[in-house]
């Protein structure tokens, strides 16, 4: 038995769904842990794009068990249009394969009206929010006025609650934001009609998760978004609104860390970020523009472009050390094939001074000049790939230096978006 944990090295993106989808095959559990549906996972499976934003990635594997855990923030009506489709495609059709914490926080109408509203007002000042909620669910869960899947299966717990919140949030909406007031009873009689609907999967999905490891099953634990959106480490205030790092498997699924025996970061061969906010390494160019065209880089959940640059070694490794990256995860190599040089942010270079670690400064951020090291590219295809000595030998050398400047091996390489389009060079499964 061992378990896994899944983290995203950059600001997310970095093929998370794909990585978490092919360690599936060897897992018997997939739980995920934090975020909500302003996460896309996209799964490539001969050649068919499956999008998920709440259920977990190994949906599509028709043995294992899908667990969402306290720490994600849900939209049931979202979760529930997205397992329908599911099971219109032949998966999840037994109930037992999904299960939700009674303990996650529901993403309410008002949570949107507030997130969109505030995301207008911000005008040039905007922290690129997909507005479905996301941001102000957490805050109410801290505030501790939020609503819980556990209280809306309790008619006059919900009931009561959803007064409260009705009355105070349309206070705030009129008054500060200039929106319409939200109506009580269309939200009652919407979230009434969910509960029927949601409550078979609903249980303790912590003391779940400590049966499974006591049965000796393999669990992995599957992040959205990536470490440099964290809340608290992330290039605040552009980042999410709750702990993607290592941490937050443990407080966003309610295990202990003695459970989790590697953690493999995902980061891409390159860099990219959506929304506002620094980004040392980002081209903005022709060469940024070529990225984004052939890794077609545009968001899984809203289609915005991301914006696109080298790859940042100081970013990847201010990951490693704070998540305990025991490998990682390189995707989208293909995407460099026929780039005639390949650039490396090594160091930030401040006032004369040179900088090894991520700063926490915005200004600073957005004063510093990368320093690049430079590598020559390849042409020859890779996607046919299933070994590195299949790969180019400058793909191979630039993967060495990679692993040298974040030091940390590379276990898995993606070749392509589809589920074979993979090199494992080691299972984490295997560590215990």
């Amino acid at each position: 038995m061992a378990n896994v944990a899944v983290i995203g090295a950059q600001w997310g993106d970095e093929g998370k769904g794909k990585i978490v989808d092919l360690l599936a095959r060897r897992s018997d559990v997939v739980v995920r842990f934090q975020g909500g549906n302003n996460a896309g996972h996209t799964l490539v499976v001969n050649g068919k794009k499956t999008i998920l934003h709440v259920i977990p990635s190994g949906a599509l594997h028709e043995d294992k068990v899908c667990v969402i855990g306290n720490g994600v923030v849900l939209d049931a009506e979202v979760l529930l249009d997205e397992l329908h489709e599911l099971r219109r495609q032949g998966h999840l059709r037994d109930k037992r394969q999904l299960r939700i914490s009674e303990q996650a926080h529901l993403i309410m109408p008002y949570h949107k009206a507030i997130d969109l509203a505030r995301e207008r007002m911000r005008g040039e000042g905007k922290i690129g929010t997909t507005g479905r909620g996301i941001g102000p669910t957490y805050e109410d869960k801290a505030a501790r006025v939020g609503i819980r899947v556990v209280d809306l299966l309790e008619e006059e717990t919900f009931q009561a609650k959803l007064e409260h919140n009705i009355a105070e949030k349309n206070v705030y909406l009129k008054a500060i934001l200039k929106e319409e007031a939200l109506d009580f009873d269309d939200i009652h009689r919407a979230y009434s009609g969910y509960r029927d609907k949601l409550a078979p999967y609903v249980t303790d999905t912590g003391v779940l998760l400590e049966e499974f490891f006591r049965e000796g099953k393999n669990v992995l634990f599957e992040g959205a978004q990536g470490t440099l959106l964290d809340l608290d480490h992330g290039t605040y205030p552009y980042v999410t609104s709750s702990n993607t790092v290592i941490g937050g498997v443990c407080s966003g699924a309610g295990v202990g860390p003695r459970h989790i025996h590697e953690v493999i970061g995902i980061t891409k061969a390159y860099t990219t970020r959506v929304g506002g906010g620094p980004f040392p390494s980002e081209l903005t160019g022709s060469e940024g523009d070529k990225l984004r065209q052939d890794g077609d880089e545009y968001g899984a959940t809203t289609g915005r472009p991301r914006r696109c640059g080298w790859f940042d070694a100081v970013a990847v490794r201010h990951a490693v050390r704070l998540n305990g990256l025991t490998g990682l995860a390189l995707t989208k190599l293909d995407v460099l094939t026929g780039s005639p040089r390949i650039r490396v942010c090594t160091a930030y270079r401040v006032g004369g001074k040179l900088l090894r670690h991520f700063p926490a400064s915005l200004k600073v951020m957005e004063t510093l000049e990368p320093v690049w090291e430079e590598f020559p590219g390849w042409q020859e295809p890779v996607t046919d790939a299933r070994r590195v000595a299949d790969l180019p030998a400058n793909a191979r050398r630039y993967m060495e230096r990679l692993e040298e400047l974040v030091e940390t091996e590379i276990v898995i390489v993606s070749v392509g978006p589809d589920r074979d389009q993979t090199i494992l060079l080691r299972n984490p499964f295997d560590a215990r």
